[in-house]
């Protein structure tokens, strides 16, 4: 079994090749997989710890393919299971010079959003030392919510160490209370929370770093918060009252947003991995985060161990 288990549904994306066009007017694409949670996994893997992901797909060709994909990154496929009802989830993206693309979600319905609660039961968490788990899954269906919370309180019941991504997917959820609400109440059972400071303006009404780690360690279990706050870096505040805020790294051209938030997801897990300090841990998230944000595709940054210590030499920083 995999040092880290996650739980996700992965896209299928038709990335656009032509540069800044809307996504009505682009004709070329390239198809690729992406999705939050699978990021992580394939970052995870990729700097060397084994990792298991859990989902969904059909047995269509969208399914086929992204089991093959995730397998092919060294990523567990063990507790991806397969639907002849549903559909994989699938999504345009638009290509950009600067800034966020735009995208078009093909999601209702899919198979992950019917991955039930009993296939949980299934799973071995016996060498699970980190579980991430991200405010998107649940977000997709009834079901899902259902099936992320058996696996929560799975992890919980085992002492599991949990980390927890808000992610937050408006268009994906019933109602914007309803995502406030049970984002922040998932958060609570994880024992690092990761928002970031736009987040929490909708999560808890403010985007002062150290007022939104002050709301997230009021959760029982939640032992430390990091707060990303942008190019500027991340902002820890722990239970003992440690406060610190870990600088960023400069880029000098952002090519695509996406994926740098679960860059710096994997960059914190994976440096605990390695019982390094939650400092270092952050700054490693940093810098996982700064390689992604120069690639155009959702995970294409993420380095190797040799490629993030010569990233580090050349910013003139030790780990």
């Amino acid at each position: 079994m995999s040092e880290v288990i996650t739980i996700g549904e992965p896209i299928i994306t038709f990335a656009s090749k032509d540069m800044d066009q809307s996504l009505s007017e682009s004709v070329n694409y390239l198809k690729i997989l992406g999705g939050a949670e699978l990021n992580v996994a394939i970052g995870v893997k990729r700097l060397g710890h084994d990792v298991e992901y859990v989902s969904r797909v059909g047995t269509e060709p969208f399914g086929q393919y992204a089991k093959s994909v995730i397998s092919g990154h060294g990523v567990g496929i063990d507790y991806i299971s397969e639907s002849e009802n549903h559909w994989t989830g699938h999504q345009l993206k638009q290509l950009v010079s600067t800034g966020d693309p735009e995208t078009f979600n093909y999601r209702k319905g899919s198979a992950a959003a019917h991955l039930t609660s009993d296939r949980i039961d299934a799973i071995n968490l016996d060498d699970v030392k980190i579980a991430h788990m991200s405010g998107i899954f649940p977000a997709i269906s009834d079901i899902a919510e259902k099936t992320f919370r058996t696996l929560l309180t799975r992890l919980v019941d085992n002492k599991k160490f949990i980390t927890f991504d808000p992610n937050l997917r408006p268009t994906l959820w019933k109602s914007k209370d309803y995502m406030v609400s049970t984002v922040n109440e998932l958060a609570s059972y994880a024992d690092v929370v990761l928002p970031g400071v736009e987040e929490g303006k909708i999560l808890m009404g403010s985007n002062d770093p150290e007022a939104i780690a002050d709301f997230y360690l009021k959760g029982e279990r939640t032992k430390t918060v990091i707060v990303k706050i942008g190019a500027s870096g991340a902002f820890i505040k722990n239970k003992d009252g440690i406060t610190k805020t870990i600088k960023g790294f400069k880029v000098d051209k952002v090519v695509d947003t996406v994926g740098a938030g679960d860059g710096f997801a994997l960059g914190v897990i994976t440096a605990l991995l390695e019982n390094k300090s939650m400092e270092s841990a952050v700054l490693r998230g940093n810098a996982v985060g700064a390689l992604q944000v120069q690639t155009p595709g959702d995970n294409d940054g993420y380095p190797t161990p040799e490629e993030l210590q010569e990233f580090y030499k050349k910013e003139g920083v030790q780990e």
